[in-house]
């Protein structure tokens, strides 16, 4: 991309600058200088910094242009010019009837696709009425229980023409199963349905720790409701790859990116071996990346993320059709970055994250309220955040070309670094035998836990300031935002709802549906198949799930593998 001479040149003058800084630097005492993961900032970036830069072919191979190999640029030649991001927000609490009302709301508002969070005993595969559940009832999000309530999540919500992004684990494919029997109900075709499953179980293990069965039996469920999906959903992403779960648990960028990956590989692998094409299933996996606060590093970050995964499908796993190549992703702001103290200052935490998402070309965004570190978010918060959103697009200008910080000296060396140390990453899990064996083995819990460590003490020290918490703080703060509260009384209506269902269904047929899926779990037949005719008969998601524990087991952590120094 630069000629020698000319590099050779910038070497001349850029010693020459570097003196005369110098004369600046010398008056004062400077503080370090380096990204929210840790690593350190060069005060200036030319030429010199961007690998391989003196290549011919430089520019093909790691940068090109938009919608072309190796998409470093962006997925779509002209992407948000003729196509805008997907306006999501997180919406889940109390009852369905509560959650079906903000699901309105936010269409009404102008959000254009809807994102449905669950509560503490549904992620967990149980029912509201089982003891586990006391207390956790629709608190962190919406119970769900039977097709019940998913019916009445999306009661007059048309299902063929809104994108339905789903963010649960272990219990998917019966999540999946519920809502598209409500597609059933409705007379949706399935082939019309799009949306997202979050279904990533690996992160789960590594971060988030809302497993429940051991891994291998937990990919089988994964691999199951893919093939299904192949032939009958072929609009929905069977699977979003989260690495926004690891990164709230303290990793770096780069720990994320890499970790994020080699959990998509490792599902890419799962599903070859279980005898799925790759070039039919590849295109309907996604991506769901955390959007920190760190600006440059996060848009480097996507932009690696989008070239390492379209060398590795071409290359490593063989994939011929393009869309294979393709990394899709969906971004959310960061929660962990959100204070209780001076709320407020959470709008302007999460517009500039939100804004490096879109710089580094996300497919679709969640905008976190400013209240989410008190409570759900309320009514107001929400409409802010969705505000956060078409502020960006539609008064900022930065959708009007696409990839404007591409030939950033300072952006493509980061987007260099990060891939650099993602195959660094790469190596080392697979010279530890791989993800399932560094799962087991503590290696990515390890690798997180260190790094959380090492920004805590950042935090306490003072070398890195966090705006209202260890500096500009306020004394005697009162915080003076609506904050939603849920209703004891919603628990006593959600039970008493699954009581009746349980009373007027067909519970003969709901126990000859879980008879069939235990003996198909047992056997290794498609657990899907079973799942979905268990969801159509009102069989509960506590049920299902205590049928797959009989068969399978639950996981259980080994903390003595985790060791941080």
């Amino acid at each position: 991309m630069f000629a020698g001479k000319f590099l050779e040149k910038i070497k001349v003058k850029f010693s020459s600058w570097d003196k005369n800084a110098e004369k600046y630097r010398s008056k004062k005492s400077l503080p370090r200088f380096f990204t929210i993961s840790g690593q350190d900032i060069n005060e200036l970036y030319t030429p010199l910094d961007i690998k391989g830069s003196s290549a011919d072919d430089y520019f093909e191979k790691q940068i090109n242009f938009p919608g072309e190999y190796p998409y470093t640029r962006g997925i779509h030649p002209t992407m948000y010019r003729t196509r805008m991001w997907t306006f999501r927000q997180f919406a889940g609490m109390a009852t369905p009837e509560e959650t079906n009302k903000r699901f309105k709301y936010i269409l009404a508002q102008g959000g254009t696709g809807l994102s449905t969070a669950f509560d503490m005993p549904t992620l967990m595969g149980y029912d509201s009425d089982q003891p586990q559940s006391l207390g956790e009832v629709g608190k962190c999000g919406v119970a769900v229980d039977t097709l019940a309530d998913m019916e009445i999540i999306f009661e007059g919500i048309d299902l063929g023409k809104v994108s339905v992004s789903m963010t649960i684990n272990s219990p998917a494919s019966i999540i999946l199963a519920m809502f598209l029997a409500v597609a059933e109900k409705k007379g949706v075709a399935l082939d019309k349905l799009r949306g997202t499953l979050q279904n990533d179980i690996l992160k789960e293990y590594i971060a988030q720790k809302e497993f429940i069965y051991p891994p291998k039996p937990s990919i089988k469920l994964i691999t199951d409701m893919m093939a299904y999906c192949l032939k009958n959903v072929p609009q929905w992403n069977t699977i979003s790859i989260s690495g926004y779960h690891i990164r709230e648990a303290g990793s770096t960028a780069a720990q994320e990116l890499a970790f994020t990956l080699a959990d998509g590989f490792c599902y890419i692998e799962a599903a070859i071996e279980a005898g799925l094409d790759i070039d039919e299933f590849a295109p309907r996996l996604s991506f769901f990346f955390n959007a920190h606060s760190d600006f440059f590093e996060e848009i480097a970050k996507y932009r690696a993320a989008r070239r390492i995964y379209a060398r590795h499908m071409k290359e490593k796993y063989k994939a011929k059709n393009q869309r294979s190549w393709l990394l899709r992703f969906h971004s959310q702001t960061a929660g962990c970055s959100l204070t209780a103290q001076q709320p407020e200052n959470n709008i302007v935490r999460t517009a500039i994250q939100a804004l490096s998402a879109v710089m580094g070309g996300t497919q679709s965004l969640h905008t976190n309220a400013m209240d989410e570190t008190l409570a759900l978010p309320s009514e107001r918060a929400a409409l802010i955040a969705l505000r956060t959103q078409q502020v960006i697009a539609y008064e900022t200008g930065v959708a009007n070309t696409v990839d404007p910080l591409g030939g950033s000296y300072f952006v493509e060396a980061l987007t260099d670094k990060m891939e650099k140390e993602a195959e660094e990453y790469f190596a080392e899990i697979e010279k530890r035998g791989g993800v399932l064996t560094c799962i087991e083995e503590g290696f990515f819990q390890t690798e997180i836990a260190r790094a959380a460590y090492q920004f805590q003490k950042e935090v306490e020290s003072k070398e890195r300031v966090i705006v209202g918490v260890n500096d500009y703080t306020m004394e005697n703060e009162k915080i003076d935002i609506p904050v939603l509260k849920i209703d004891k009384e919603c628990e006593r209506k959600q039970i008493a709802a699954l009581q009746k269902i349980k009373a007027e269904r067909n519970n003969g047929q709901v126990q000859v549906s879980l008879d069939k899926l235990k003996q198909v779990a047992t056997d290794g037949g498609n657990t899907f198949e079973a799942i979905l005719e268990c969801s159509r008969e009102y069989a509960t998601l506590g049920e299902m799930c205590d049928v797959l524990r009989s068969v399978w087991g639950e996981h259980v952590e080994n903390p003595a593998a985790m060791q941080v120094s």
